[in-house]
């Protein structure tokens, strides 16, 4: 024979294994936490020790767990509330506010309005056996054990196991570990068991837990409701502090998860339970002073909650924004002014509420003379109306002037928890367990077969032999008579559907559960989270919005940079680079704009990179086109003086034709140069490059002329010299049109080849764009380049040659220092050209245009034109014939 017998002191004793002819006896003891799991197993490990006991008796051992309340019924409905904190003697004092008598009692007005409806098992009464599990869970087990089997003082082997079970189904337990305890016990034997305030999401394991089920939602919902409402809020900044059993823990670990896939950062996660030591109670304490998260998710236990507020008023952490679960938001007991200084403007999910019609009614006419012998309501009694009754009193309270309770009192102007019915959350859920049950047995019994339509129910031996009820269960679906609908999915949950509840003072400095929001999980995704944030009053009776973040969101502009060793939340904000933007609050990356684009200086957005060239409108531009003029206007000017003493010697003596032709290309090299001002286009490319090219060559060859006809002239005055028939002005003209149209061959086959064309150059800035010309061809420009640059070294070697004619007739000199000039500025051009920047380098091209242009006008012009204008005496063919004799 086996027996378990389970104590009140939160231990397990095991005793009294027989055999035929021995006495085998093991004990073992449990200490509170434990695994409920491990109860299970320890029975289950045992069990082989009651098979061997075939053929012998069993004898009930131990004291008799008797029911709080109780009623005779042709089915007995059994159930187990934690209507105590603590275990001990059972003859306890009453020290718990009421609410949970109300779930008690609402549990009996269930059942009797069942017996009354003619419509819901008819002909068939249903009786309850309630019990007080003290919130242990050793007792919880023992309660269930007790529902299991039918009292008898001895069990024989062969038939105990053949009777039927004393109950059909068990409304089980407010808490998480207690109903797994309940639930473990009863699944093997396909008892269902109902739990109105048990949410832990374990319980949905299908494998582990089959027989339960529960009309309140599971923290699987709850959790992910919470994580959507700390992100809708802002919040990614928290801490979390969770009760240390399968409730809190459980839910925690599901908020953690959900939470991390919202963004959202844990600070902390901290255990806590009300039997933890005072050292222990401190050091979360001052974990949560230290923190630097201003909001904190609260996953306790009413019973926890209510031992964590006593050091948090202590210390006075009044500036923390609480987000609950359903176990505390709407406690009563909770919600004193004391703890609003903590608690107020707190927000969490609660079970809906609901209106129970007659309810009221017939908790105000419980009355102990009603139910004879009953401790529970002796104890509610005495308490609420501070007396004792006559069979309870004592000499020493008649000695201390007790009063005797007169038998007349009532509840009608009692306002407790209690009689308070404007707040049936935990009580309406344990309506429709009750409901369910009683449905779930109404559709067995009037189930048919299909072969001779016998009742199913008859079929097994009740409950015993079948999981009818089980099946029926499942498959339950009704609405209560106020209209709600209630049903179980897969896994025994109803549908979950939340209220947010805000902690709020009313004018009286009382504190109302407020709601301004809910959160319905059946609603398609998007539509399951509605709220009201205007209603919301925040810690501090403030409206504004309390932040908890660990940085600062990053604005347009910026992008995150983790900080080593800390949570994603916690970040720097880094400027973007230029070049790249970002246009999202926190931002991973900054994003680089296209080619074409800039950053601005904001860095939120990319905008069209700035052309530069160079253009007439700034002062650089206006300025070399002034000069450009300017020298225009001074070639016009000595092309004027020449033409009005063209027939003095000094004009004639040199060939006025090449003077003239070379004065009217230096008036076009002034002019090219403008060509190089202004927006690039693929015309003005292929004009400022071909007309640099020919006006500059036509340039050179009319100075090479001149240097040839000196040359050749001062030969000529030798005796016999033919020469200068050779190198008159035809042929002077002809000099000049061929070495011209070399270079206009080259500019002709350019741009037939490669022409230049307009350009955007991006690599000289990363910000701008350098509108240029192309030159297209790389070989026919340096052709052009070459080709200028051999005539000018030409022309300044013979230049060279001829500057030791005589004084008054040697043009070469001034014509050396020319191309010196011109030379120098070219040579110059290229190392300056090749570093410029930009459009500098069209800048470079045009000093360098204008440079040798003035510098062929002033040398070669402006000492004739000082001697004619000033020196008119000097302007004679004898002055200048007069030193070569």
């Amino acid at each position: 024979m086996l027996l378990i017998t389970l104590f009140d002191d939160n231990k397990i004793s095991l005793v009294h294994i027989k055999a035929a002819h021995s006495k085998l006896i093991i004990q073992i003891t449990l200490s509170y936490p434990y695994s409920c799991s491990m109860l299970f197993c320890v029975a289950v490990l045992l069990m082989p020790f009651s098979i061997k006991a075939e053929g012998h008796n069993c004898n009930m051992q131990g004291a008799e767990l008797v029911p709080q309340l109780s009623k005779d019924g042709d089915i007995i409905i059994g159930a187990i509330f934690s209507l105590h904190r603590k275990t001990g003697n059972r003859d306890l004092s009453y020290k718990s506010k009421p609410e949970p008598l109300q779930n008690l009692i609402t549990t009996i007005y269930a059942i009797e309005e069942i017996n009354n409806n003619t419509e819901l098992l008819p002909n068939i009464s249903i009786g309850y056996k309630i019990y007080d599990s003290c919130a242990s869970v050793p007792v919880s087990m023992r309660a269930v054990m007790t529902l299991m089997n039918e009292k008898q003082n001895e069990l024989s082997y062969n038939d105990s196991c053949k009777k039927p079970f004393f109950v059909p189904a068990i409304i089980a337990e407010s808490g998480s570990s207690p109903t797994m305890a309940i639930a473990k016990t009863a699944g093997p034997f396909q008892i269902p068991v109902v739990s109105h305030f048990a949410t832990c999401a374990c319980l949905s394991n299908r494998h582990e837990f089959p027989t339960f089920f529960r009309t309140i939602p599971s923290d699987f919902y709850q959790s992910r409701a919470l994580a959507q409402l700390v992100k809708h809020f802002g919040w990614t900044w928290v801490g979390a502090i969770r009760s240390d059993n399968d409730y809190g823990n459980s839910g925690m670990a599901t908020f953690v998860q959900a939470a991390q896939q919202e963004g959202i950062c844990i600070e902390y996660s901290e255990p806590f339970f009300r039997t933890y030591t005072k050292e222990n109670i401190l050091r979360i304490i001052n974990i949560i002073k230290m923190s630097t998260s201003k909001v904190i998710v609260a996953f306790l236990a009413q019973s926890d909650m209510s031992v964590l507020l006593q050091d948090l008023i202590k210390e006075n952490l009044t500036d923390i924004q609480w987000v609950g679960s359903e176990a505390w938001v709407t406690d009563t007991n909770i919600a004193t002014k004391e703890n609003c200084r903590i608690l107020g403007g707190a927000l969490g999910f609660a079970i809906r509420k609901s209106w129970i019609p007659g309810l009221k009614e017939f908790l105000l006419k419980i009355h102990p003379s009603a139910i004879t012998g009953n401790a529970l309501l002796k104890e509610f009694w005495e308490t609420t109306f501070s007396c004792y009754l006559n069979d309870n009193i004592t000499a020493d309270m008649k000695s201390a002037g007790m009063r005797a309770c007169s038998g007349t009192e009532n509840l009608n102007g009692i306002n407790n928890l209690y009689t308070d019915v404007t707040e049936l959350r935990i009580s309406n859920n344990v309506y429709k367990a009750v409901n369910a049950i009683a449905h779930a047995l109404h559709n067995m019994f009037t189930c048919t077969t299909r072969e001779n339509h016998e009742s199913c129910a008859k079929k097994c031996t009740f409950f015993s032999e079948c999981s009818l009820l089980l099946h029926f269960m499942k498959m339950v679906k009704f609405r209560t008579k106020y209209g709600e609908e209630v049903y179980f999915d897969e896994n025994g949950d109803p549908a979950a559907i939340y209220e947010l509840i805000n902690w709020q003072l009313n004018a009286k400095g009382e504190n109302e559960f407020v709601t301004v929001g809910y959160y319905d999980a059946t609603a398609i995704s998007g539509q399951n989270f509605l709220i009201n944030n205007t209603k919301i009053i925040w810690i501090g009776g403030k409206r504004e919005l309390h932040k908890s973040i660990c940085s600062e969101s990053c604005i347009f502009g910026t992008r995150r940079a983790m900080r080593k060793g800390k949570p994603v939340c916690c970040f720097d904000c880094i400027p973007c680079a230029e070049g790249e933007m970002s246009n999202a609050t926190d931002s991973s990356d900054c994003i680089k704009c296209p080619m074409e684009y800039w950053s601005n200086a904001k860095k939120d957005k990319c905008i069209f990179k700035e052309t530069e060239h160079l253009s007439f409108e700034e002062i650089l531009g206006i300025l070399l086109t002034a000069v450009s003029l300017m020298g225009v206007c001074i070639t016009l000017v000595t092309a004027f003086i020449f033409f009005l003493y063209k027939h003095t010697p000094i004009v004639k003596a040199n060939n006025s034709e090449l003077s003239f032709l070379l004065l009217f290309s230096l008036t076009l090299c002034f002019l090219c140069s403008v060509t190089f001002i202004g927006r690039p286009s693929d015309w003005s490319c292929m004009l400022r490059h071909t007309a640099f090219g020919i006006t500059f060559v036509l340039c050179i060859s009319c100075v090479l002329g001149k240097t040839i006809v000196v040359l050749m002239a001062f030969r000529a005055t030798q005796p016999g010299s033919s020469v200068m028939k050779w190198f008159g002005a035809s042929q002077q003209r002809l000099c000049v049109f061929v070495i011209t149209s070399l270079q206009s061959l080259i500019c002709f086959l350019w741009l037939l080849i490669a022409p230049p064309s307009a350009d955007r150059n991006f690599s000289y800035y990363r910000d701008k764009i350098i509108l240029e010309c192309n030159v297209g061809s790389q070989t026919a420009f340096y052709a052009v380049l070459g080709y200028i640059g051999l005539l000018s070294s030409l022309c300044f070697i013979l230049a060279f040659k001829a500057r030791t004619l005589p004084d008054n007739f040697n043009e070469a000199k001034f014509i050396t220092f020319s191309m010196l000039i011109f030379c120098a500025v070219w040579i110059t051009f290229i190392p300056v050209y090749i570093s410029s920047p930009g459009k500098y380098i069209v800048v470079v091209e045009i000093f360098a245009i204008l440079a040798s242009s003035f510098g062929l006008l002033f040398c070669i012009f402006t000492p004739k034109c000082y001697i004619i204008l000033f020196k008119p005496h000097r302007n004679t063919k004898k002055y200048l014939m007069g030193k070569t004799c």
